[in-house]
């Protein structure tokens, strides 16, 4: 395959929870060629959630074999590669070999809670100082758990020979000829270990979680010189390395600061931006999306843990072979589903309760329970656009993205409950497209590949009701702390 012409080309790598993917895409964001590799994700009681580090790497590499194989002649014309991977994902693993000495924890995993609780005390001066709250989904607690658990990691550590952090500069160092110890500001952002005011690894955070920082990577911009990967006899340089879900903001261009951005997929996220200045707010995270130099872009943002997790953990316990087959009609027909209180992976934003017990309130047969599991979805995206109108302005309009966004039952239900028009764009994929639109420098024209689809609120009187119960029995669960 030959694209032709003289327009940059580059290679995009997003490594996310359930696959690996290389896309080549040219200088206006369009894909060329594409390759992807399903990636196993162990789940286990203790709220245990791993990949195999060497199967990871693996998929990555193969993407970019058979990316380079589809792309012929014109794989000589990629001008450079990027990379966006799971933010609060880490691995150890040792400098000398660059074996890895831990699985790789993802960001659902929770095995280290308990820590968490034990400097609940602390929580103010974590927020202050990261713009996160304390959550075993952040790097911290998994990393202290890796070396006080895991006998290797530890004589690794005693032996000088440990680097840990990130799971992107994990990818860096395994991809790159150069083995640059290295991470992006977003990944290092996400470990309750950075400091967001002054961009590097805090000290007093360190100590608080008893974390060497000699075992932690330098911090670096997201567009940096990260090494050259090289495929065949093709040395690409790696300029750029940053999350999936920060990526996925820049999918359409220049961030407006009226928009609502929410990225839909295994977790939702909603982000509001702030610019080139933070701003703490409760309940909400403070999270940059991406540095250059001396200059950063901040959001606020709510994470939600459980949105296609949580539609699958109901699938495993049902067994459903064509749910997404069936979820359109469901989302058109069934109005009056139970309510589900929806803390799978631990309650987010704005609520913040890591060990709520999810549950259905109300009976329903299974097709019903699963539009209860994405009601709810949307009953905690809602919240948190809600709880972000507390701080700013509110949103003029949505944009929706990632795999659930898909879902026309979805997008009219955001509309119908927070009365605000909602946009989804031709294509909801974003983190490839963000990404692109990072490495070729924030281009002045950034064309949508073919017009999206606006919905519009409608009568939203009976979701509003139903918003409203499952405020309360929210409530209720919470302050009973069960």
């Amino acid at each position: 395959m030959n694209y032709g012409g003289e327009r940059q080309l580059y290679i995009i790598m997003d490594q996310g929870g359930h696959a690996s993917r290389a896309v080549v895409m040219d200088e206006s964001g369009r894909p060329l060629a594409e390759a992807e590799r399903a990636l196993e994700t162990s789940r286990t009681e203790g709220g245990f959630v791993e990949h195999d580090p060497r199967e990871l790497v693996r998929s990555v590499r193969e993407t970019l074999a058979e990316i380079a194989q589809k792309s012929g002649g014109s794989f000589e014309k990629i001008k450079a590669a990027g990379l966006a991977t799971q933010r609060s994902s880490i691995v150890c693993w040792d400098k000398h070999t660059g074996e890895a000495l831990s699985p790789v924890i993802s960001w659902q995993d929770t095995r280290a809670r308990e820590r968490i609780i034990q400097l609940a005390h602390r929580a103010g001066e974590v927020h202050e100082r990261t713009g996160l709250f304390l959550s075993a989904h952040y790097g911290a607690s998994k990393l202290a758990w890796c070396v006080d658990n895991i006998p290797e990691v530890k004589k690794a550590l005693d032996a000088h020979r440990l680097c840990f952090g990130p799971m992107s500069s994990f990818l860096v160092w395994q991809l790159t000829e150069e083995k640059l110890f290295v991470s992006d500001p977003v990944s290092a952002s996400r470990t309750l270990l950075w400091n967001l005011h002054r961009k590097e690894w805090d000290s007093q955070l360190l100590e608080m979680f008893n974390i060497p920082s000699g075992a932690l990577p330098t911090c670096v911009p997201t567009t940096h010189n990260f090494g050259n990967i090289k495929t065949g006899d093709r040395r690409i340089p790696l300029a750029l390395v940053t999350g999936d879900q920060s990526a996925a903001m820049y999918a359409y261009g220049k961030l407006q600061p009226e928009t609502a951005y929410m990225n839909i997929g295994t977790g939702a996220f909603v982000s509001r931006p702030l610019g080139q200045q933070p701003l703490l707010a409760p309940g909400l995270l403070t999270s940059v999306i991406n540095q250059q130099g001396g200059i950063s872009d901040y959001v606020l943002e709510g994470t939600i843990n459980g949105a296609g997790s949580a539609v699958e953990w109901l699938r495993e316990a049902h067994g459903t072979e064509d749910l997404w087959e069936q979820m359109p009609g469901w989302l058109r027909t069934v109005v009056d589903p139970p309510l589900f209180l929806n803390g799978i992976s631990g309650l987010g934003a704005p609520f913040w309760v890591p060990d709520f017990v999810s549950g259905f309130v109300g009976n329903g047969q299974p097709h019903e329970k699963f539009v209860a599991v994405v009601e709810s979805v949307v009953f905690l995206l809602h919240r948190n656009v809600v709880e972000m109108g507390l701080s700013l302005k509110g949103p003029e309009k949505i944009q929706v993205t990632g795999g659930l966004a898909a879902q026309d039952g979805i997008c009219q239900r955001l509309a119908d409950l927070t009365r605000i028009s909602v946009f989804r764009p031709a294509q909801t994929e974003a983190t490839v497209r963000g990404t692109c639109y990072l490495l070729a420098g924030r281009p002045d024209r950034w064309p949508e590949p073919a017009p999206g689809v606006w919905f519009e609120p409608g009568d939203g009187t009976l979701i509003t009701q139903r918003y409203g119960k499952w405020v309360e029995e929210m409530e209720k669960r919470i302050n009973s702390g069960k």
